[in-house]
C-alpha cells in the first residue's frame, strides 16, 4: 500500500530510541521528511545515522531540545515553524508505590507526559487547520485504561491524553486534520530493558523469569504474552500519519497485545 506520505513533514518527539525512533524510521521509510527530537546532540546524531545507514535516501534532521520544559518547546518552535505531522511520543515512566509518589513526581511526569503534547499541539494545530490538513497522533497506553497500580501517576497521564486528543479532535469538523490516539501495551524497548532488569532485581529472578510473571500476573489478560515490538506500534502510527486514514479521527486505537478487554 501506499501510504501517500512522500513530500509530508513529520516531528515526533522523544524520538532517539524506542517507539519513538522507530515511528520516525517508519516514516522516513514511507518518504515523509522526518525531524527527530531528543535532549543529547549524541543521541539525536546517532539516531539520524541509524536511519540513513538503512535508508541512504532518508530525509531526516534533528532538533535537541528538552520538549519535558517550555523552554525545550520553544527552541523546536524557533527552528521548525511548521509540520504536517506531529507524534506526541514523549513519554516517560517509574514504578513506585503511592505512598511515596511525591507532589514533585506528580508535576514532572504530568509536564513530560502531558504538557509536552499540549505545547507541541497549541502550536502546530492552527497552523494544519489553516492548511487544511495535518495529523497529530498522542501515544498514549493501555494503562489509560486499566491503571497499573505500580505505576498511578504515569497511567493518569495516559488517560489525560485520551481526553486532550479527543477535545483536540473536535476542533477539527469539516477539515483534513485529524486527531488520534495510539494506546500501546507493553512494549520491547530501552526503558521496559531496564524496567524488567530493575524488577527482576528487586524480586531475585531473572530478565526472562519476570517477564514471564509479569504476564502472567501484572497483565494476565494479554493475549500475546509477550512484549510487543516498537516496530508493531510503529506500524499503527505510520498508518495514521497517512493520507489514507483521512476517516480516522477522535479516535483511540490499541495495539496492546490484547491485555485490555472491553469491546470498546
Amino acid at each position: 500500500m501506499d501510504l501517500k506520505l512522500h513530500g509530508k513533514s513529520a516531528l515526533v518527539s522523544g524520538s532517539t530510541a524506542g517507539i519513538g525512533f522507530a515511528i520516525a524510521r517508519g516514516l522516513a521509510q514511507e518518504g515523509a521528511s522526518v525531524i527527530i527530537t531528543g535532549r543529547s546532540l549524541g543521541r539525536v546524531e546517532q539516531a539520524i545515522a541509524k536511519i540513513q545507514h538503512s535508508n541512504p535516501e532518508a530525509k531526516v534532521s534533528g532538533v535537541v531540545a528538552d520538549l519535558a520544559k517550555k523552554e525545550g518547546a520553544e527552541q523546536v518552535f524557533q527552528q521548525v515553524p511548521g509540520i504536517d505531522i506531529l507524534v506526541n511520543n514523549l513519554g516517560v515512566f517509574e514504578p513506585k508505590a503511592f505512598s511515596d509518589i511525591t507532589d514533585e513526581d506528580w508535576f514532572n511526569i504530568f509536564e513530560a507526559n502531558v504538557l509536552s503534547g499540549v505545547r507541541l499541539s497549541r502550536h502546530y494545530l492552527p497552523k494544519m487547520l489553516e492548511q487544511n490538513w495535518g495529523r497529530i497522533i498522542f501515544i498514549s497506553s493501555e494503562s489509560a485504561i486499566q491503571i497499573p497500580v505500580e505505576m498511578i501517576h504515569y497511567g493518569m497521564t495516559k488517560t489525560a491524553q485520551l481526553a486532550i486528543a479527543r477535545g483536540l479532535a473536535e476542533s477539527t469538523v469539516g477539515t483534513q486534520v485529524t486527531v488520534n490516539s495510539v494506546l500501546a501495551g507493553p512494549t520491547r524497548s530501552e526503558g521496559i530493558d531496564d524496567f524488567v532488569a530493575k524488577m527482576a532485581k528487586e524480586h531475585s529472578m531473572t530478565s526472562g523469569e519476570f517477564e514471564a510473571d509479569f504476564f502472567k500476573n501484572a497483565r494476565p489478560t494479554s493475549l500475546i504474552k509477550r512484549f510487543a515490538t516498537t516496530d508493531e506500534v510503529a506500524a499503527m502510527v505510520v498508518y495514521l500519519s497517512s493520507p489514507v486514514a483521512s476517516a480516522t479521527n477522535g479516535a483511540a486505537l490499541r495495539v496492546d497485545g490484547g491485555v485490555v478487554q472491553s469491546v470498546v
